[in-house]
């Protein structure tokens, strides 16, 4: 069985191959960050442009360099949201204009969905599984129980992880995209130097043992900033001090999501899950301080950690491939007129 994953629901057009042994026979993406780097962020009506662009050259390429027809593929696979709308409806048209083209399955695919089933297709991973979803536009502690049932334990309140990360590193400024910039300016700097806060801290009352939330520590970093440029009365910071924000900046991060985990393992216990492994994936998940951290936590509750290599991480064409080929083993298939859409709850699958 061979799926053709489709991805541009953000700044990466992505394409990929792959079949129900688990292998990759072709994986292309196109990356839009010099396109966004300009602006500081990605957006949405470039992006679209972007996507609609590259997004046939890349399938042609795709194919070509699996050598293979449209014929020789069992279905198609597309986000159809979450996501930047311009974009998704880019990818979603171009996924049903094939499949009504060559008469193959539909198979519409929650991009969250791709994240969270990614590592299944990199590990011996059985459900169910307790997963730590984090990236540019979404914090979510998700009990995975089969490709299309999620027990979402708790999402941030207001900013994801990914975007404190690259808002922060904007104040600082890093380059676009600040995650990755933090991460190596971190290795350098002392993660005590600033105080600061740990949201929700131990926080379980009213329902909030499994939330996040990121915007006061990002206004946290903000006044720290301030505070550095009104005592040297110059334009910007000092790499030392960069290098020492970076590095509190991504510990206030790390004990939050070990913190928020902890509350998660009581609730699957409450819920008497009997989770096989904690897992984080999506974008963040790239960031190897969080998982060394996330590993020890693992440890410590007796279960396997898991996480999808490092270039997976990123959206990409083959998490959607293998979400797509997850939902059609189970016999599960879309119709034609199926709306992207830019909200897609995992616990309205």
């Amino acid at each position: 069985m061979i799926i053709l994953g489709i991805e541009t629901s953000c700044d990466e057009t992505a394409v990929a191959l792959v079949d129900d042994k688990k292998n990759i026979l072709s994986h292309q993406l196109f990356s839009q960050m010099e396109e966004h780097a300009v602006y500081g962020g990605v957006v949405p009506e470039v992006a679209a442009r972007s996507h609609l662009k590259i997004l046939a050259p890349l399938v042609e390429k795709t194919l070509k360099d699996a050598d293979l027809s449209f014929n020789g593929l069992d279905g198609i696979a597309v986000t159809c949201g979450p996501g930047l709308i311009g974009g998704v409806m880019v990818g979603v048209m171009m996924a049903k204009s094939i499949a009504i083209t060559h008469n193959k399955p539909f198979l519409a695919v929650n991009h969250l969905a791709g994240h969270a089933l990614m590592p299944r297709m990199t590990e011996n991973l059985a459900f169910p599984y307790l997963l730590l979803l984090v990236s540019g536009g979404h914090c979510q502690t998700v009990v995975v129980k089969s490709p299309v049932d999620y027990d979402v334990l708790g999402s941030t309140q207001d900013d994801a992880v990914g975007e404190c990360f690259d808002k922060c590193a904007k104040m600082m400024g890093l380059p676009y995209p600040g995650g990755p910039h933090v991460e190596k300016q971190a290795q350098f700097g002392n993660p005590r130097a600033y105080d600061f806060p740990r949201p929700l801290w131990r926080r379980t009352d009213g329902g909030l043992g499994c939330q996040f939330s990121f915007s006061g520590l990002k206004s946290a970093v903000r006044r720290a900033i301030e505070k550095e440029m009104e005592k040297t009365k110059k334009e910007a910071l000092s790499p030392e001090v960069i290098s020492n924000m970076c590095a509190s900046l991504q510990a206030a991060i790390a004990d939050t999501l070990k913190d928020r985990l902890k509350n998660a393992f009581d609730v699957c216990q409450e819920k008497k899950y009997e989770i096989s492994a904690l897992v984080v994936s999506g974008g963040v998940a790239a960031n190897v301080f969080l998982r060394q951290i996330l590993e020890v936590l693992a440890a410590y509750k007796n279960v396997p950690f898991y996480a999808p290599p490092l270039d997976l991480c990123t959206d990409n064409g083959v998490m959607i491939a293998w979400a797509g080929l997850e939902k059609y083993r189970l016999g599960l298939m879309d119709s034609y007129d199926f709306k992207p859409r830019p909200r897609w709850p995992l616990d309205t699958l």
